[in-house]
């Protein structure tokens, strides 16, 4: 049973010091915020203390809204990228299942390609990836 046990000291050591890291890391950024914020105080004035975005004066709301073609081409890039995500392995191994069954293996292929194809034009013909309307 100690035995078991002893295997997890290594995980146990990794945890302590990356603990100790992170406090490390929290104590240094208090004593070193506490040091340069004194030696800062004097210099700061009302125009340094505005909030700055890309050169921007801080007018209005801070989030503005988004049109719902900006999601809807984030949503078929996530689709899209997915396709990539199965192509890729299969692509790696189809010399070797080529061997096995080439039918089965090229039709699954051509099958999905073409669900993800009709997906493609039938998001053509709605106009999701049209910016201008």
């Amino acid at each position: 049973m100690d035995s078991q046990l002893v295997q997890y000291v290594p995980v146990l050591f990794l945890l302590l010091v990356a603990l100790a890291i992170a406090g490390g890391i929290l104590i240094l950024s208090e004593i070193a915020g506490r040091f340069f914020n004194r030696k800062i105080a004097a210099r700061t004035t009302q125009v340094k203390d505005i909030a700055y975005e890309c050169g921007m004066l801080p007018i209005g709301e801070g989030s503005t809204r988004l049109s719902v073609k900006f999601y809807l081409v984030a949503m078929l890039f996530i689709l899209f990228d997915i396709e990539v995500v199965f192509l890729y392995p299969w692509a790696l191994v189809y010399r070797d299942l080529l061997a096995k069954n080439a039918a089965l293996i090229l039709g699954s292929m051509a099958s999905f390609l073409g669900v993800l194809l009709v997906g493609y034009i039938y998001a053509l013909k709605k106009g999701a990836l049209d910016w201008k309307s």
